[in-house]
């Protein structure tokens, strides 16, 4: 085969400039994102009914809801968050199963409960977690100069039916979701003093309004041979119809601007946006599944750049963009392979000391990234940080299976075979050993892909990029690489040039090498004991360093969420977190905030709060975010002690599917006894025990929150003959909560709302009046008393029902202590039901499951090695070197000041592969010599040795420098690269002296015939 292919350069090289044509356009159609488009097994259920306080839709909604889903197929948890007027379930499903179906089934469950939930509370809105729901940019909009509540309202009117519709006409948009908006309201307060002269009752202005806004529809009327649709309107237009409004009293007609104040008002506020100090209405932009994010981030800017001409007035500025951060990540991946692959063409320009080998490996690792990339696009890839960071991993193998051909051909051109016969034999020779290199390194890198969870998921990704990028590279390696050889040394002709590169280094390799395997044979307890000391590392460090489920990564940005524990308003919450955003330095970070409840409609998160913010600081350098950090740690400690705050990582699609909310320890306690106010007080016990016990690692999980419960006698109501009916939609007019109407203008609905301006609970209750069916007024404050009560702010359930979690931030080492110190302090509570959960245990089983795979990467690198060895000894050497690798690496990193984590056992599993690879070759040409030439056994350790020396030199330095940039560049590719390469360097360094001293002399001890004589001193001299 390979005689054919030498025989026929120009059939091989048009089929090959075929195949990487396909290429280049297959690169083309690659789509590019941030991470792999992995589907995320999560469901959450949104459910609004407002005027209900936390404990009345824990007991009428969420827990009805909540049995209905427990019946949901392969759901592993559940978990409800009920505040006043809203309630967030998220659903977990089993990794693997059918979103879609789930999808399905909780629409189902909600549907079949709806019957037993309140009939005015609106339908639960059910969301499936989708990856393109996360947000490419947000584009802010705000006014140029100072604002009025009316202009705002206009700003927000626009930007919804202009701006939002004029985006999501890019065709890579999806949809763009909008919160800050205002809206307008026609509020009507009663001039209680005229009503009163009058004889007026609120219900006569709720009948004037409902009698007077009606809407006729058309009538069809025919005229002949003609037809008309006649229509007839009574329904308003606009703030002047509903003031002109007539109506009759006691023979004097009266309009209703006569007895009351009409005007078009702004909505009491819920919630609202900020940016950089300023209101705003911000629009989140999310694009399609399958569109190029570079497009679309083209056609924002030609768009946001015509905005900006177009709408001088109007300040557009785009916050949390996504676009830059894939754009930088991919751009590092990018820099760290060329530099790698530069690194590497140097390196063997100086073993090789010829000018052609290295230009060689310059056509055949192109032509293997490009082949590659077109199984890419086939395989259903795309370029993401992941399959990217593969073929960075894979550049060093296919550099390795390069070097080798090469040498192999060259050691036989210097044993006297001609140029096409040596071509042959040293193709024909590695090719056994090359593949089983390849199966080997994929028989590392495929069991990845049962890393349970989205994680093994993602690295799918990694493991298909570095399998294609192996079997491509062997390809090229002895299909192309061979012909090219055979054309460029096929005119040799040694000039000056050459000789100078001959001349450039006189370093004899085999002399050092030979030195080196003699003082190992002379020194076997020595290298026994060394062996044993990087075992003995390679354990305690497993068990000793910190394991973490991802390396920490360099922040720009950050996100503080703030509940204030405080009975605010929107205006006061404001007040408040612009106060706590002016203690930046101008200029030193963008900010934006959200303030309460927000509008949007793809919110897995859970709502605002009145009382809740986020905040949200974008810093140039890195450095700025602790400083910033502690700035409000401290101002909020002076000066707000009762709020509760956390700070965060923007949500980007690396942390959706890598995020880790969990605390690493969450005591999940359940109160049997059914008595609310004997719960509230345990609570508040149990918490004060708690900070007691662990002042420095107890999170303050649990808040609360004080309430005013308004109660009337019904018998006093029917003494003063006090319709309920009416008494309540007199209470709502004095809480500005009776909603008359809908005025429908266009396509905005503008409620029509009577009210009253009190404004504060006292003038409510003691200035207000309510009218009886003859006309009598009395005070409110004699109908009704109040009565404060303490209540828990939100209400937290799973599958096992109400529970109170307490979060602790501990140490995998405390775990055992700290879980028997919450045994103790539990032990003095009756009825209480205790489990946990938490960071601890998730990070625990992936260990534990990366232990297991990497057993069974084991396991099947034995049978592999098995097979080519025909031997089920001699692959025993090459999995006791894995032990020593391991050690070697994990001392890098403890050196460096890692810890275990998803990417650093990776590169365990990484490194094992890869290094394997050298003693592979090494063995398999020590047999070769043994069986074909008939050497001893001494004579072919040593002769293999020294063939096998400079291609395990390079192979190893060039794999290195492959990875060595990823310790030096920033960025979210390079940083969570980092802990992978460092352990796959540190693993090489230790592994290529292993495959040089330490598997001959395995070598040695496996296959030394005992009726021969190898005392130690005769080794010696034959060495």
């Amino acid at each position: 085969m390979i005689k054919f292919l030498l025989t026929r350069p120009i059939a091989v090289s048009m089929t090959f400039l075929a195949i990487l044509l396909l290429g280049c356009v297959a690169i083309g159609l690659l789509p590019i994102s941030l991470l792999p488009d992995v589907a995320i097994p999560e469901i959450s259920v949104q459910i609004s009914h407002e005027n209900r306080s936390a404990r009345q839709l824990e007991n009428t909604v969420v827990k009805t809801i909540r049995r209905q889903l427990l019946q949901v197929p392969q759901l592993e948890d559940i978990k409800s968050v009920t505040r006043d007027g809203s309630s967030f379930i998220h659903m977990k499903m089993a990794y693997g199963s059918d979103i879609n179906l789930a999808y399905i089934e909780v629409n189902e469950k909600i549907d079949k409960c709806m019957s037993m939930l309140p009939k005015d509370m609106d339908r639960p809105q059910v969301i499936k977690a989708s990856a393109t729901d996360i947000p490419v940019l947000k584009l802010n909009l705000s006014l140029q100069k100072e604002q009025s509540s009316q202009q705002f309202m206009e700003l927000s009117q626009f930007a919804d039916a202009v701006i939002r519709k004029r985006i999501e006409q890019l065709s890579p948009v999806a949809m763009v979701d909008i919160t800050g908006r205002t809206f307008p309201e026609i509020f009507i307060q009663p001039d209680l003093g005229k009503m009163k002269t009058h004889q007026i009752s609120h219900n006569d202005i709720e009948n004037l309004i409902s009698k007077n806004n009606i809407d006729f529809g058309n009538l069809i009327i025919r005229d002949g041979h003609y037809q008309f649709n006649i229509h007839f309107s009574k329904s308003f237009q606009n703030v002047n119809d509903i003031k002109n409004l007539y109506f009759n009293v006691d023979g004097r007609i009266l309009q209703l601007k006569d007895v009351a104040t009409v005007e078009l008002v702004e909505q009491s506020k819920k919630g609202l946006a900020m940016i950089n100090g300023k209101e705003a209405v911000s629009l989140s932009i999310i694009k399609q599944a399958d569109a190029r994010i570079q497009d679309m981030k083209d056609e924002l800017k030609s768009l946001i750049d015509h905005f900006h001409e177009e709408y001088p007035n109007i300040q557009f500025e785009i916050s949390e963009d996504q676009t830059k951060l894939l754009d930088y990540s991919i751009d590092n991946l990018k820099q760290s392979l060329l530099l790698g692959a530069s690194l590497a063409f140097l390196v063997m320009f100086f073993f090789l000391k010829d000018f052609r080998a290295p230009w060689l490996i310059g056509v055949s690792i192109p032509a293997s990234l490009i082949i590659s990339l077109l199984f890419f696009h086939l395989a259903g890839l795309s370029l993401n940080i992941i399959s990217l960071s593969g073929l960075v991993l894979g550049i060093g193998m296919m550099i390795d299976n390069s070097i080798i051909v090469i040498d192999n051909i060259s050691q036989f051109r210097l044993r006297g075979e001609n140029l096409l016969q040596s071509c042959i034999k040293g193709t024909n020779e590695v090719i056994r050993p090359l593949l089983s290199s390849v199966l080997t390194t994929c028989s590392v890198f495929l069991p990845l892909i049962f890393i349970s969870g989205i994680a093994g998921a993602l690295f799918y990704d990694q493991a298909l990029a570095v399998s294609i990028g192996l079997f491509v590279s062997l390809l090229v390696s002895i299909s192309l690489l061979p012909v090219y050889y055979r054309l460029f040394y096929k005119n040799e002709k040694q000039g000056k040039l050459d000789k100078w590169v001959n001349n450039l280094s006189k370093l004899d390799y085999a002399v050092l090498y030979e030195s080196g395997l003699r003082k190992v044979f002379r020194n076997q307890k020595l290298s026994w004991f060394l062996y044993l000391l990087l075992l003995g590392a390679a354990i305690t460090l497993l068990i000793s360093l910190p394991k973490k489920r991802l390396p920490e990564l360099t922040q720009h940005e950050m996100i503080l969420r703030i509940d204030w524990n405080d009975r605010i308003n929107i205006e006061e919450n404001k007040r408040r977190t612009e106060q706590l955003i002016g203690q930046i330095k101008p200029g030193l970070a963008q900010t934006s905030a959200l303030i309460g409840e927000q509008q949007y409609l793809l919110n897995r998160r859970h709502e605002l709060s009145a009382s809740e913010s986020l905040v949200y600081i974008k810093v140039q350098n890195s450095v700025d975010i602790d400083p910033i950090k502690n700035l409000f740690k401290h101002h909020l400690h002076d000066y707000y002690r009762e709020a509760s705050f956390y700070f965060t990582s923007p949500e980007n699609l690396f942390e959706q599917v890598f995020a880790d909310d969990e605390s690493p320890l969450l005591a999940r306690i359940n109160f049997r006894n059914g008595n609310e106010k004997e719960q509230l007080l345990q609570i508040k016990d149990l918490q004060q025990d708690f900070k007691d016990t662990f002042p420095d690692e107890f999170n303050t999980s649990q808040t609360f929150q004080e309430q005013v419960s308004l109660e009337f006698d019904p018998v006093i109501l029917m003494l003063y003959k006090i319709d309920v009916n009416s008494f309540y939609k007199q209470l709502q007019t004095a809480f500005n909560h009776n909603q008359l109407d809908v005025i429908r203008n266009n396509q905005d609905q503008i409620p029509l709302v009577l009210g009253d301006n009190k404004n504060t609970l006292f003038e409510l209750i003691n200035k207000n009046r309510v009218v009886n069916s003859e006309g009598v007024w009395y005070n409110l404050n004699q109908l009704v008393k109040q009565h404060p009560y303490e209540s828990l702010k939100s209400i937290t359930a799973g599958k096992e029902g109400e529970f109170v979690p307490y979060e602790l931030n501990i140490k995998d080492d405390q775990l055992v202590a700290v879980k028997k110190k919450i045994r103790q302090i539990l032990g003095k509570y009756k009825d209480v039901d205790l489990s946990f959960s938490g960071s601890i245990f998730s990070n625990r089983a992936l260990v534990e499951q990366l232990g297991l795979i990497l057993v069974i990467s084991l396991l099947l690198l034995y049978f592999i090695l098995a097979s080519q060895f025909e031997s089920i000894t001699q692959p025993l050497i090459v999995l006791l070197e894995v032990p020593i690798d391991i050690g070697g690496a994990l001392l890098i990193l403890w050196i460096f000041g890692g810890d275990l984590n998803l990417m650093s056992l990776i590169g365990l599993i990484v490194m094992s592969g890869i290094i394997i690879n050298d003693s592979i070759l090494k063995i398999d040409t020590i047999n070769r010599l043994r069986k074909e030439n008939g050497f001893g056994l001494i004579k072919a350790i040593l002769v293999g040795g020294q063939r096998r020396l400079k291609p395990i030199l390079m192979t190893s330095i060039t794999t290195i420098l492959a990875l060595l940039p990823f310790l030096f560049l920033d960025g979210l590719g390079a940083e969570l690269q980092k802990p992978l390469a460092i352990v796959v360097i540190g693993g090489m360094f230790i592994g290529t002296l292993v495959s040089l001293y330490f598997v001959p002399l395995c070598y040695y001890y496996l296959n030394r015939n005992k009726n021969a004589d190898f005392k130690l001193q005769a080794v010696n001299r034959k060495i």
